[in-house]
């Protein structure tokens, strides 16, 4: 698996890298990016107008599963769920995981210091589903989108991740060397391997 650097004239002449049918945002390699969930308190789960972005194939996992993961939820969260079912179609037509009286996701549950966690992936790590969480939550802030002929990989900026950002810049760790497992479990093993040599030749 061969990674290429080119430069897309419809990008305004920006670089970016190339791996199979993806291609990826220099900001992937380049942007500093570590979670800092002191700071936030997981605002990502709560911040934004629809929820989490879900494939086709996480539609029905999502049914699947919801019985396995549902004791980890808090009763709004269910409640919501519910009446919405386990996934939505937002204003642009995609699915989404459905939120709370339009605010946090509805598989979002709080720690008693008010961190906002993914009760999907608190039940995965006891054992209780397969489906750890959408890979969207997973990847983040690395945000993809099929194309006809290729898929964006790209960074996306939200200011209530300026204290990752901070918090990456100290300990020199990328973007994507952040999301390694998400990338891995999207792409596997010798794509994130491209990726990774590619950012070194830069």
């Amino acid at each position: 698996m061969i990674a290429t650097i080119k430069t897309s004239v419809e990008a305004y002449l920006c670089p970016m890298i190339q791996i199979d049918d993806k291609i990826v945002s220099l900001e992937v390699v380049q942007k500093a990016f570590v979670c800092d969930l002191h700071a936030c308190k997981g605002a990502c789960c709560v911040e934004g107008d629809s929820g989490a972005p879900l494939t086709e194939e996480e539609v029905g996992i999502l049914k699947d599963e919801y019985e396995n993961f549902k004791p980890y939820l808090r009763q709004e969260g269910v409640d919501s769920v519910e009446a919405q079912g386990t996934s939505v179609v937002d204003d642009d037509g995609d699915f989404v995981t459905p939120l709370r009286d339009g605010k946090e996701c509805a598989y979002t549950v709080f720690s008693k210091e008010g961190m906002a966690m993914c009760g999907i992936e608190l039940a995965w790590k006891e054992g209780k589903t397969h489906f750890r969480k959408p890979i969207s939550c997973h990847l983040y802030p690395i945000r993809t989108k099929r194309y006809r002929d290729f898929e964006a990989v790209n960074y996306e900026r939200w200011n209530i991740c300026s204290d990752a950002c901070t918090l990456g810049q100290s300990l020199k760790v990328s973007v994507h060397q952040f999301a390694k497992e998400a990338l891995i479990r999207k792409y596997g093993e010798d794509w994130f391997n491209a990726l990774d040599e590619a950012s070194r030749s830069l």
